[in-house]
């Protein structure tokens, strides 16, 4: 009889993101797969849970899956995390709950913190649809292609961005979207300094000129068309 995956998502920032189910699950699970061990274990020993644990990163998952499916195989109850948030949406995961799949194991996935649907939800956006582009191309070229596509659907757009990167997304923002178009930058979400800064593209990318620099994760939401009614 085979085991159990269960994806778990981890807080995103504060500690109380963490659910109920998710800390009952990972204290009966016999192995813990996770991004980054030493992390991981400051998170586990915070809440007192003392289990087995073994990386399970980009660069190592392909290897990792096996020795996972095995445990799995032989029945035991395996926790897939990682070092923020739901595992595989831009994080690693994505490898192991496939081939979960294909080999017919059971996999239960746990609600809990996102960062994404956090943002979204908190940027005043419509959400009725939206397109999730994960981390950008790190050419500029890139990124206005993949803009583009987007450019006509009445869909928001979200997508995660770094510090020391956001002022040049912004000003390629102007330039596919336009001035006008709705934009909510999101960052250090559920943390002590977290904040939402909304309005059109060009109101928040000259509220980011004036800091000295922005700090943090953040995650960037953008509605292409503008809405006459807005504001």
């Amino acid at each position: 009889m085979s085991g159990i995956l269960y994806v778990i998502p981890t807080p995103i920032g504060n500690l109380e993101d963490i659910t109920l189910k998710a800390l009952r699950v990972l204290k009966e699970c016999d192995l813990i797969a996770c991004e980054d061990t030493r992390r991981s274990l400051k998170f586990l020993f915070h809440f007192k849970i003392f289990k087995p644990v073994i990386s399970c990163y980009s660069y190592n998952e392909r290897y990792r899956v096996g020795r996972i499916l095995a445990k799995l195989s032989c029945g035991k109850k395996v926790a897939l995390i990682s070092d923020a948030g739901m595992p595989g949406i831009s994080d690693p995961g994505h490898i192991l709950i496939e081939t979960a799949i294909k080999e017919a194991i059971k996999i239960e996935v746990l609600p809990g913190a996102s960062a994404v649907i956090t943002a979204l939800v908190g940027s005043g956006l419509p959400t009725n649809g939206f397109v999730f582009c994960g981390f950008l191309k790190k050419k500029s070229n890139k990124i206005k292609e993949e803009f583009f596509k987007f450019l006509d659907l009445e869909k928001t757009i979200v997508f995660y961005e770094s510090p020391h990167r956001i002022l040049r997304t912004m000003e390629i923002c102007v330039e596919v979207f336009g001035e006008n178009a709705r934009i909510c930058i999101a960052r250090e979400i559920t943390k002590k300094f977290e904040e939402f800064i909304r309005g059109s593209i060009v109101e928040v990318l000259a509220s980011i000129k004036n800091r000295h620099k922005m700090l943090g994760e953040i995650v960037v939401s953008v509605y292409p068309k503008i809405d006459k009614n807005f504001k």
